[in-house]
């Protein structure tokens, strides 16, 4: 069952005003609090691992699986270190979508029990900020694990990106011991599934584009995706009721993060056109079994994969704004660089 809560953003989608910049200038601000207090509750030698250059290779080079990373992990954190960590997840992430991802990352334990290997760690997550926060130059910040991966980036004061956010859950829904029955990311199946279930036999043949999913999201680690097959049925053609399942999809992913960055990714959908939206879907449609789905236009696309049937991954994904990459080249192309200072071109 779809929440009420979740048209609330998805008409603001399809009818709402572009957000204020004050507003979005006192998010970046306190997200920029949080990143500073975070490197200043390290000693020297562990601030020189969680910060990095905003420059360098390591910012757009992202992984799901599980594995080290740049940056510094919680495991060798202290508590009030780790607290701070936890305070800068917060301060991007609603409350909700800090509730998944904390559901995420206790599924390591549960891994572990299943299979014995030590890597199956829920302190096994890094947290790194890239570049000096604050108004002067671009800056961003990581978060990553097994089936964690958030970044942000920060041009000129403003939220330019909050993609790729990869979120995944294994298992998808827990099917022994105390927490039998949990679902990490049940809203992320159970919405999709409400559409493709509203489809008639017409409409199902269009979104149903494939008899089995991919083994994994498509655009895998790609640190740049590209837009896929314009396959599966599209938003035009579908009920008022269908097209509310569609942004309620939409609003789902994007409300992982704080409610003004989920406003302007929907605001920017919404000025690209809700037309152009196509929602496919490949392998079984029963409950449990692989299967794939995505919803795509013409600036993003979301993709879930549960080939597996209980495992599953989710990933949101901007064509020109990952990273920040749109903006950081209006920005470059209108600065300069003196003294390791952005400087505006004359």
């Amino acid at each position: 069952m779809i929440r009420s809560a979740l048209f609330g953003l998805a008409l603001a989608l399809a009818a709402g005003p572009a957000p204020a910049d004050e507003a979005r200038t006192r998010l970046v601000a306190a997200v920029a609090t949080a990143a500073n207090g975070f490197l200043a509750a390290l000693p020297a030698d562990k601030r020189a691992a969680a910060k990095l250059p905003f420059q360098g290779r390591d910012r757009t080079t992202w992984r799901y699986t599980p594995g080290s990373r740049a940056g510094l992990p919680l495991q060798d954190m202290t508590p009030a270190q780790r607290e701070a960590a936890h305070g800068l997840l917060r301060s991007f992430l609603s409350a909700e979508g800090y509730l998944k991802v904390q559901s995420i990352i206790a599924l390591e334990v549960v891994l572990r029990e299943l299979e014995g290997w030590s890597e199956r760690d829920p302190e096994r997550y890094w947290f790194a900020v890239f570049g000096d926060p604050g108004p002067a130059s671009p800056w961003g910040v990581r978060v990553e694990g097994h089936h964690v991966s958030l970044h942000l980036a920060v041009i000129k004061g403003q939220f330019v990106s909050s993609t790729p956010t990869f979120l995944g859950a294994n298992p998808a829904e827990i099917r022994s011991g105390a927490r039998k029955g949990q679902r990490a990311l049940a809203g992320e199946e159970d919405t999709a599934r409400a559409l493709l279930d509203s489809l008639t036999p017409e409409q199902r043949r269009e979104a149903v584009v494939d008899g089995s999913p991919y083994g994994d999201i498509v655009t895998r680690n790609q640190s740049k995706a590209n837009p896929l097959d314009a396959q599966g049925v599209a938003f035009a053609s579908l009920t008022a009721q269908q097209q509310k399942l569609v942004l309620a999809i939409i609003e789902l992913y994007a409300g992982t993060m704080k409610p003004k960055l989920a406003e302007e990714r929907l605001a920017k959908i919404r000025r690209a056109g809700l037309d152009g939206l196509r929602f496919a879907w490949a392998g079984a449609t029963a409950r449990g079994r692989p299967h794939y789905y995505r919803v795509q236009g013409p600036t993003f696309l979301i993709e879930l994969d549960n080939s597996g049937g209980n495992h599953i991954h989710t990933v949101w994904r901007d064509f020109e704004g990952d990273f920040g990459r749109d903006l950081l080249r209006e920005h470059y192309g209108t600065h300069s660089h003196v003294d390791g200072q952005h400087v505006p071109r004359r």
